[in-house]
């Protein structure tokens, strides 16, 4: 079994910044070298998260708007009370999202729906530059 560890940066444009990472994601499962396996994706933060989702323009605004009926801006935040930085939303809905995924991959291609993107969210209230850990894992 190989292991083999990279990273992607990106720049994200604030809260509700969605970035399709799957071609950049299968570009570094070719380099790794390791035909089978799976990769685990992880981004670093409390505020980004990683999902998969049809990256189409309908779904683009359907995510974040049922993000803000689960945390809605204007609810008082008691991590609001700690840091006063105005993202408690922010780290709730990380939460519920989470920082990683891990998928199958054959024959260097990723175990994925045809119309399934991997992506990462933004949900800190300000831009950000954020690093994504690619642990790809098999044969």
């Amino acid at each position: 079994m190989t292991v083999a560890t990279k990273t992607i940066k990106v720049q994200s444009k604030g809260e509700n910044d969605i970035i399709d990472l799957t071609d950049e994601i299968s570009t570094k499962i070719k380099e790794s070298k390791i035909s089978n396996g799976i990769v685990t994706i992880f981004v670093t933060g409390s505020t980004g998260a990683l999902t998969t989702i049809e990256f189409e323009p309908g779904l683009l605004k359907d995510f974040p708007d049922m993000l803000s009926r689960i945390a809605p801006d204007k609810l008082n935040y008691h991590h609001e009370e700690m840091w006063h930085d105005g993202n408690g939303r922010s780290h709730v809905k990380a939460s519920l999202i989470g920082p990683s995924l891990t998928i199958p991959f054959n024959d260097k291609k990723l175990g994925l729906g045809t119309w399934q993107q991997i992506v990462f969210v933004e949900l800190d209230t300000q831009k950000r530059e954020r690093s994504i850990t690619l642990q790809i894992i098999g044969e």
